[in-house]
């Protein structure tokens, strides 16, 4: 395998930690469910169960199609920060009380995209640019 950029290895660890992350949430609201419905979380254990799988499979999909060097990965790559900061900030705004650092997290959720946009240049390098693998020789 060849080695990778050091800019798409930060983006594996963003969305491998990202998975991860929701792969806890999942557990965690699967195996609590009893205690979480006895006080009346909001959302759901069922939601927050729902949208830790949904993560989790995007984020195991993404993780494959950038290790395979799939086309399509930057246009995933796009999709997945775009959906998860919309994702992100409704459940925030649906379901959360008020929280003082509001600012702390929209800088940090801009900088996140921010460093997406500027790496996906990485992602979709130029054919001419590609190592080709099994060069023929004439």
């Amino acid at each position: 395998m060849n080695k990778l950029p050091l800019r798409v290895t930060l983006l594996l660890l963003m969305v491998l930690s990202l998975t991860t992350w929701n792969a806890l949430r999942l557990w965690t609201s699967l195996a609590w469910q009893n205690v979480l419905n006895e006080f009346s979380v909001q959302p759901s254990p069922m939601v927050t169960a729902s949208s830790g799988a949904f993560w989790v499979i995007t984020g195991i999909i993404l993780v494959w199609s950038i290790l395979q060097k799939k086309a399509w990965a930057t246009k995933l790559l796009i999709g997945a920060a775009a959906g998860y900061t919309v994702w992100y900030w409704t459940e925030r705004f649906v379901w959360q009380n008020p929280h003082p650092n509001w600012l702390f997290a929209v800088i940090v959720n801009l900088a996140v995209i921010i460093f997406i946009l500027f790496n996906i240049k990485t992602l979709s390098r130029e054919a001419y640019e590609q190592k080709i693998e099994n060069p023929t020789v004439n």
